[in-house]
């Protein structure tokens, strides 16, 4: 099979390179997929520049999911799965013409359903999920915050939050993104390139406090969202994307700029930091990765989740998608087609 391998950190024009690699083997819970396409997802941008600790070293094939059909499995995947389109998480390996991954991490789909829409539907479909349906439900009349709203995740979050009948403030950068977010009914659009969205939320909440804050950046966004959370808050830090540069240097920065966090204060005033890695959540509890990713094939099927897609990249732009989701000027999903 032929795979984007990523044989250094840096630019990605230089550090991809198509290769020739045996077709995996599926272990016994796996199932074989010839893979139609993939995702992109802002983690694949940190593995790419080395940023990404998860991420194996160097050559590696990255990817987190993929859409396409099942060809064969291991003797715990169910027989009925072959044949049948998919859209699947990966543990890596995603960037490649052949896939395994564990049948409980893949959801069948309708053979009409759009690449980009599929391929959303996994990572970012299923990071939403759990964060909004599973460790921090959301209920009508909360004041939810989405940092990155028009992203992969950041946008199923305003849909799922919308929904619920939530009052949601998005932030995201640049007057096309506003618009985006102002047709999806957003009721605050904050746009971070006019000021700090810090002080806007201030002047929108007046002497209310947010009840959620859905957190892809971290460093200096966590403390200034630590501070506009009223009692019975949560903070639901996904991301680290203000981290930005490499090295010792900028991790100490961008812990640094998060602040301290003392449990007892917490506890006092009634606020909650929750953490998130679908990764661990993959590794450790596949059964919730399978039950987020029922779900929101159903959610897409009853019109609930609408990803809009950014672009659909064949194979040989790889690199330009990369950087384009790494500019930060993309709305919604990138996907890259074989």
């Amino acid at each position: 099979m032929q795979a984007w391998t990523l044989t250094s950190h840096g630019d990605p024009h230089k550090g991809f390179v198509l290769r020739e690699h045996p077709d995996p083997a599926p272990a016994r819970h796996q199932a074989l997929l010839r893979v139609e396409g993939f995702g992109l997802n802002f983690a694949d941008v940190m593995a790419a520049r080395g940023l990404y600790r998860d991420a194996p070293p160097v050559p590696s094939i990255l990817g987190y999911e993929v859409v396409g059909r099942v060809e064969g499995g291991g003797s715990l995947m169910p027989k009925d799965l072959i044949g049948k389109r998919v859209v699947a998480m990966t543990r890596f390996g995603g960037y490649a013409e052949m896939a395994v991954t564990d049948h409980r991490a893949m959801a069948v789909i309708p053979d009409d359903m759009p690449l980009g829409e599929a391929a959303a539907l996994a990572t970012q479909g299923c990071t939403a999920w759990y964060m909004a349906r599973v460790i921090c439900p959301l209920m009508k009349g909360q004041r939810v915050l989405v940092h990155s709203a028009a992203g992969g995740v950041g946008q199923l979050l305003v849909q799922l939050a919308l929904h619920d009948g939530c009052e949601v403030f998005g932030v995201a950068g640049g007057k096309r993104k506003m618009d985006h977010l102002k047709a999806m009914g957003v009721q605050h659009p904050i746009d971070r390139h006019t000021g700090d969205p810090a002080n806007k939320l201030r002047e929108l909440l007046g002497d209310h406090r947010l009840d959620v804050s859905f957190n892809a950046v971290g460093g200096s966004t966590f403390k200034k969202d630590m501070g506009l959370l009223g009692s019975g808050g949560r903070i639901v830090l996904y991301g680290g994307a203000e981290r930005g540069s490499s090295g010792m240097f900028g991790t100490l920065r961008f812990v640094w700029r998060m602040g301290l966090v003392v449990p007892i204060f917490l506890m006092m005033r009634s606020k909650s930091i929750l953490g998130v890695n679908m990764l661990r959540i993959s590794e450790h509890k596949p059964e919730v990765v399978a039950e987020c990713l029922r779900a929101v094939v159903e959610a897409h099927g009853a019109g609930i989740l609408r990803p809009h897609v950014h672009e659909e990249y064949h194979a040989d732009r790889l690199a330009s998608a990369h950087e384009d989701l790494a500019s930060g000027r993309t709305i919604g999903k990138l996907v890259v087609r074989w």
